[in-house]
């Protein structure tokens, strides 16, 4: 009978409690017993130092009493370097990550060699322990870009969604879509249901028996041909923007499910631009924000 191969150990971690103010550099030279500045710089571009549970890469942090540091001497939290996928936020709970289109959140047909974002950062987690996990908690469209989160545990990914919309506070999508809009702002509610057969949403104003969806959206400029929405989601259905956009007669540019008839950016008008939620573990306020792409400006140009 075959031995059953051993659980790799975790990485060891050394925890430090800050007594008084001063730099992290300073900190950890007079703490980790003669460990030289090369020595630990290393150590903070392997990602292998946090503070307060959050990866820090900065020597010059400044630190309060009662911080806590922790120098893992494992492999450490090992950089991504991928190029659909950019990490904005790593802690011991939780990984936020701006995605770009084209990359599926998780596999949609089961397939373990799919890549996605899952499977990227599934691999990436495992470089610093082969015990360490990664949990869905949300999900963007193939081809819609922007900022997601994924839990580090069960438990962290159970309170995110149990308590999804007392957690999160703000996410806002800029969209590019056809034609200019009658309204510079606007509400829009709908119950949206999912046809079995074609997998397409469709939306009823009246109560169908299906979800309720409210879409709160604002012009941020336009032209004759698009305009550029910032839009603010009250509930998160699937599909909710792309229907919405489809039903006042904007459709997303690129959106041809929805009704789009051009394609002028080579990709679909939509991008999560910003996420801010109360942190499942030490209940502070998070904000994660990134740039409208390019493209969506340049038409405008």
């Amino acid at each position: 009978m075959r031995n059953k191969p051993k659980p790799a150990p975790a990485p060891k971690s050394t925890k430090l409690k800050v007594a008084e103010p001063m730099e992290l550099m300073t900190f950890l030279l007079a703490k980790m017993g003669g460990m030289s500045r090369n020595s630990i710089k290393s150590l903070l571009a392997h990602r292998q130092i946090m503070v307060n549970d959050k990866v820090t890469t900065q020597f010059n942090l400044p630190l309060q009493p009662n911080d806590l540091v922790t120098v893992n001497s494992g492999r450490g939290n090992i950089e991504l370097n991928h190029p659909k996928l950019r990490i904005l936020f790593e802690d011991a709970h939780l990984i936020v990550v701006e995605k770009r289109e084209g990359l599926l959140t998780v596999s949609t047909t089961g397939d373990s060699d799919e890549t996605t974002a899952f499977s990227i950062l599934k691999t990436h987690v495992k470089k610093s322990s082969p015990a360490n996990r990664i949990y869905v908690v949300h999900r963007l469209d193939r081809e819609t870009s922007g900022v997601i989160m994924f839990a580090k545990s069960k438990d962290v990914q159970l309170t995110l969604q149990e308590n999804w919309h007392r957690i999160v506070t703000r996410r806002i999508y800029v969209a590019l879509v056809e034609g200019k809009v009658e309204k510079e702002q606007d509400t829009i509610v709908s119950w949206l249901s999912e046809n079995e057969k074609s997998l397409k949403i469709h939306s009823s104003e009246t109560d169908n028996g299906g979800q309720q969806a409210i879409t709160h959206y604002r012009c941020v400029k336009s032209n004759d041909n698009f305009s550029l929405l910032e839009i603010e989601l009250e509930t998160g259905r699937k599909n909710q923007i792309r229907v919405h956009m489809q039903g006042i007669g904007h459709p997303i540019v690129g959106d041809k499910k929805y009704g789009a008839n051009v394609s002028a950016i080579g990709r679909l008008g939509l991008h999560a631009r910003l996420l801010a939620f109360y942190h499942p573990v030490t209940t502070e306020v998070v904000s994660f924000e990134t740039p409208v792409p390019r493209n969506f400006l340049n038409i405008f140009h």
